[in-house]
């Protein structure tokens, strides 16, 4: 590798995808690196602890019945100290988790959006905590919440799932905004990630015979990631696919004289610089397991038996997914017309003799 492509390599490692990708598919185990818990982190921690202790001892003071207060005034107040024990211990945790948990997630957009799905949970804690304090003791409301959680845990059941989907496509990514993707039979460009379904460009479909976009979009909802496929198009290690044209050509035609042509158009199409970015991407691959396939950056010409009493020709190259349909049509063309210039050579199919 010369040393233009390793300052390229190096920086496509900088980038935070990539080095996502890299550390998921790495062949050799390491250590998870957690980062440090920050000052500020656990200066707060510290703050939530000394509270929740005071307003234990607290609590635990009313109980005891040492102030001498009335009854009513005391059960009150224990049941206020008690509230605000457990509103510390929700904040506690809540730190916790942000500090040692998500703090250690790479991706920024993940981190803030983990943070709100925290600050959401626990908020409706605190707010169960406050209602419980005024107008219900402890276990008649645990017993409330409990059934109105069932009852709204089967009447939601597809939100709930469709935002466990949104959260799992944040954590494990297996598509972002601007990925190339098919799930089931929904194909298109991710336009939108929202809280319980995604957005698809459709390309496609069924009134198009192309990967030319069609103008219609497609939702579904979060929960398919969860029991579907996901087949993406926009690898971050890899943006590319990999694209064939085929011709049937008789058994007596000049195969050299064919797969040259082929391969020289096409690799005339895709360009040198095509080529040199795959080259550079294919150094990546080197440190997965992926490295053990054949990745080419030039074209490739095969040829098989086909089931009609013709050999099929077939040129093999890598193409990006949204230039994979204009770049067929340009290369068929091409080739053609420089196929059909030796018609003795090549041995095309004739009228009825297909």
């Amino acid at each position: 590798m010369d040393t233009k492509r390793a300052r390229v390599v190096e920086e496509l490692k900088k980038d935070e995808h990539v080095r996502r990708e890299l550390e998921h598919t790495s062949m050799t185990e390491k250590a998870i690196e957690v980062p440090p818990v920050r000052s500020a982190e656990k200066i707060r921690v510290g703050i939530y602890f000394l509270i929740l202790v005071a307003a234990g001892a607290v609590y635990y003071l009313f109980r005891l019945e040492i102030f001498g207060l009335p009854d009513r005034y005391n059960t009150l107040l224990e049941r206020v100290s008690l509230g605000v024990t457990a509103i510390v211990v929700v904040l506690t945790i809540g730190a916790v988790v942000r500090a040692v948990f998500i703090q250690s997630i790479d991706n920024a957009a993940a981190r803030f959006n983990l943070n709100r799905v925290v600050n959401l949970l626990v908020g409706l804690a605190i707010v169960f905590i406050a209602i419980s304090i005024l107008f219900a003791n402890w276990y008649t409301a645990l017993v409330s919440f409990g059934v109105i959680s069932l009852i709204v845990g089967f009447a939601l059941q597809a939100p709930i799932t469709s935002f466990i989907g949104w959260i799992y496509i944040l954590v494990k990514m297996p598509y972002r905004v601007g990925d190339r993707v098919m799930i089931g039979q929904a194909k298109g460009d991710v336009i939108d990630v929202g809280y319980l379904d995604t957005t698809l460009w459709e390309f496609g479909g069924q009134h198009l015979s192309t990967d030319h976009p069609s103008g219609r979009i497609i939702k579904f909802p979060n929960s398919t990631v969860l029991n579907t496929p996901v087949y993406n198009y926009s690898w971050s290690l890899f943006p590319y696919i990999w694209n064939d044209i085929k011709f049937q050509i008789g058994y007596q035609a000049d195969l050299k004289f064919v797969a040259r042509v082929m391969r020289e158009t096409a690799e005339e199409e895709v360009g040198e610089a095509m080529m040199e970015r795959v080259r550079t991407y294919r150094e990546l691959l080197q440190q997965t397991p992926v490295d053990q396939l054949e990745v080419q950056e030039r074209p490739v010409v095969v040829f098989r038996v086909g089931q009609n009493a013709w050999v099929e020709a077939i040129v093999r190259y890598l193409v990006e997914p949204r230039r994979a349909g204009p770049v067929k049509t340009r290369l068929i063309k091409k080739m053609l017309e420089r196929l059909n210039a030796e018609p003795g050579k090549v041995l095309f199919p004739k009228g009825d003799s297909r």
